[in-house]
């Protein structure tokens, strides 16, 4: 089936980082528009970040500004969040998820655009 899968999760100290990977299966990722979402116990979904199909556009929720980059590896049909100076604000499970958007060079962290793919999440937990 097509599908999103992420991966790279995991407990680390405040202050730490960590890299997540989406990677895709049965279509071509650099075709698509592709969002990152977390959500923590209790409370609703948050937009972190995104990446468009053209041009490298990126937006990042301002918590995260400066210390989270997105980047793609077209050669691996994979999306990566490289994460650092994690705060325990940040813990939740992560979500990747894709649209078709060819001609795009902007993007939004906004759920709905989303519509057909979305990954199972990976857990991130901050903690000391």
């Amino acid at each position: 089936q097509l599908q999103l899968v992420e991966s790279g999760g995991g407990l680390v100290q405040p202050g730490g980082s960590l890299r997540l990977s989406c990677a895709a299966s049965g279509f071509t990722l650099d075709y698509y528009v592709i969002g990152w979402f977390r959500q923590a116990p209790g409370k609703e979904r948050e937009g972190v970040a995104c990446i468009s199909s053209s041009g490298g556009g990126t937006h990042y929720t301002d918590s995260v500004t400066g210390r989270f980059t997105l980047s793609r590896d077209n050669a691996k049909n994979t999306v990566y969040l490289q994460m650092n100076s994690l705060k325990p604000e940040d813990t939740g499970v992560y979500y990747c998820a894709a649209e078709y958007g060819p001609f795009q060079v902007m993007c939004v962290t906004d759920a709905p655009v989303y519509k057909n793919y979305w990954g199972q999440g990976t857990q991130v937990t901050v903690s000391s």
